[in-house]
């Protein structure tokens, strides 16, 4: 990716370029019980995403023939700096954390047709290990692939009639500090950030959801076209990395459904079994 600062003066840790990811990992399969999981790594910032295959759905649903797909976050006391309490000790989930539940499951459902599903609900939980800024985005990040990993289970194990994945879905963190554009913020260039925007695309480059605020000044539109190429090009990084992490389990997805094109094989008739009798 090419530079988009304006200025190209902001240093960043390990002298990480304005247009740069942090080096990001994805390990598949980071849960035993879970019928899809993936711990993401992007830089500092840690997130377990889990997906669970439910045999239910939600009340407007029943009776539908389809399923539903639903996301909960939520961050260890130790994730940050100081200890957090727990929400589940105050009663309920803070509005931070309801809204990017909300924007988790908004995510991942638009990658999946849902209409496919038999009448399941598969839960995705995103829980933050590390905070160093994404957690959020490395939760649509990584939840998409415990989320496709969940579903290649339920295909494999013949509980889905068909491949209900439309498309891919990861997010990038983008913002402007000290006047240039840069990719990927961490926790001090979030905090101090003059303008911070989440943005949420398809591997092919279709927006699913941008969130934006001009918090130390406003944002001119060409600004805010160069802050979309840089998430835009951070995203398809981000999509070739979920990519070589389902590669294998997506093979086998794609042999199961050759499979089922080609049809059970024909019976042969007796003498084709034994072969052409000897001749007398």
């Amino acid at each position: 990716m090419t530079g988009t600062g304006r200025s190209g003066g902001f240093a960043r840790s390990g002298g990480r370029s304005a247009s740069a990811l942090r080096p990001a990992t994805i390990e598949l399969d980071a849960m035993k019980y879970a019928e899809g999981s993936a711990l993401i790594a992007c830089g500092e910032t840690k997130v377990l995403c889990s997906a669970s295959v439910e045999r239910r759905v939600p009340p407007f649903l029943v009776g539908k023939g389809r399923g539903w797909l639903t996301a909960e976050y939520a961050m260890l006391p130790r994730a940050t700096l100081t200890r957090s309490r727990r929400e589940v000790s105050r009663g309920r989930p803070s509005g931070r954390t309801a809204e990017i539940q909300r924007l988790i499951g908004r995510s991942l459902r638009s990658a999946v047709d849902l209409s496919k599903l038999p009448e399941v609900t598969i839960a995705v939980d995103c829980d933050v290990i590390q905070a160093d800024g994404g957690t959020r985005t490395a939760s649509i990040t990584g939840g998409y692939v415990a989320t496709v990993a969940a579903l290649a289970k339920m295909l494999l194990e013949g509980d889905l009639k068909a491949w209900p994945l439309v498309h891919s879905v990861a997010a990038v963190s983008v913002g402007i500090c000290e006047d240039e554009l840069l990719l990927d913020l961490e926790y001090v260039e979030d905090r101090d950030a003059q303008v911070d925007l989440n943005v949420v695309a398809t591997g092919e480059g279709s927006l699913i959801e941008v969130q934006g605020t001009a918090e130390g000044r406003v944002f001119t539109r060409p600004e805010f076209d160069g802050l979309l190429d840089l998430a835009l090009a951070g995203i398809a990084e981000l999509t070739k990395l979920q990519q070589r992490s389902l590669s294998v389990r997506l093979a086998e997805v794609d042999e199961a459904l050759k499979r089922r094109r080609r049809g059970p094989a024909k019976v042969k008739d007796e003498a084709s079994l034994w072969g052409r009798p000897p001749r007398s």
